[in-house]
């Protein structure tokens, strides 16, 4: 397979002036938060209050904050892989996968804050702009944040281009045009699969972005607000774009559409749900002390449905690109 998605574009000595400019950004925006997160690995309570519950249990907060600065580290390493020439020699899974584990933590991020600022805005806020101080200072999530929305646009317009002069031959054409090699039973049996388990991380989210307070914790129902619910509401948008991306070539939906519409949705909705369903699930370990803080198991079953939804997408993906670039060998030969 590694061979087979080698790239279409020879390598060249350098960066041009855009891609440089987004290089730059990309590596500039992660160290706000890198810096961050050292000094509380380091012990420093520096944005974070008095009494806020990252206190409770330092040992774990320093092993999540470690992780933290090893997947925002990645960042500036996949910045140089893309504009650099020997980043096209990369093997395609090995670049593939941190880009899209990097657009799943990243997309919810972009969309979801400037949504929570345009509430709070309307004064919507509610009581989790309230429940927040106590948990870090407010500006915090303006420098972090900031960096994330940089990252990701910088991120992004670099791995269009990259992707675009390596492997641009794979999404050309329309949905009703795919070869049939590159929509089989296997694809079907996967979109099928993942329509099933999104239902019930779907009814979850849709259910608490309208209001329902049934399936959650009591801390976490009594600190809602209209940021909460915007975070809700993303879930249920990206569950959608996730499982829409995997039916429309699957079944050949909407056979006008070009193929780069269900992919770009496959790839951005199968991230935001399987990165996020995964991180979420993976700080309910260790949980809060407060019972009434701790995740419900409904919330843990919407978090595992979520990951399991991205994840099956993501194959489908695979499956699509291997199929796509077999075909594409077999006629050069």
């Amino acid at each position: 397979m590694t061979q087979s998605l080698a790239p279409a574009a020879r390598p060249t000595a350098g960066p041009g002036r855009a891609r440089r400019i987004l290089r730059a950004v990309a590596v500039v925006s992660c160290v706000p938060y890198l810096a961050l997160k050292t000094a509380w690995v380091a012990g420093s309570h520096i944005g974070i209050p008095e009494g806020s519950s990252l206190l409770d249990d330092r040992l774990t907060m320093a092993v999540i904050n470690g992780l933290s600065i090893l997947l925002d580290s990645a960042v500036i390493v996949l910045a140089l892989v893309l504009t650099r020439p020997w980043g096209l020699r990369v093997p395609a899974w090995l670049l593939a996968f941190p880009v899209w584990v990097a657009t799943g933590l990243l997309a919810p991020v972009m969309a979801g804050f400037p949504a929570q600022l345009v509430v709070r805005a309307f004064g919507g806020g509610g009581a989790s702009s309230a429940g927040r101080e106590v948990f870090l200072d407010e500006w915090v999530f303006a420098v972090v944040y900031t960096g994330f929305i940089a990252q990701g646009l910088a991120l992004g317009g670099l791995f269009v281009l990259y992707a675009r002069g390596r492997w641009g031959h794979l999404w050309r054409g329309r949905v009703g045009d795919l070869p049939v090699g590159a929509v089989g039973p296997a694809h079907r049996a996967l979109a099928v699969a993942a329509a099933v388990l999104a239902l019930l991380p779907l009814t979850l989210h849709a259910r608490w972005a309208c209001g329902v307070s049934a399936g959650l914790g009591e801390g976490r129902a009594a600190d809602r607000g209209g940021e909460f619910y915007v975070l809700e509401a993303l879930y249920v948008v990206f569950l959608l774009a996730a499982v829409t991306g995997a039916v429309l070539p699957a079944f050949r939906c909407g056979r006008a559409l070009p193929v780069s519409v269900p992919l770009s949705l496959a790839w951005v909705g199968s991230g935001a749900v399987a990165c996020w369903g995964g991180w979420l699930s993976l700080a309910s370990l260790g949980g809060p002390a407060d019972l009434a803080d701790r995740a419900t198991p409904l919330m843990n079953l919407a978090y595992a449905g979520q990951m399991l939804v991205g994840l099956l997408v993501a194959a489908i993906g695979v499956h699509h690109f291997a199929e796509r670039s077999a075909g594409t060998g077999r006629r050069a030969a």
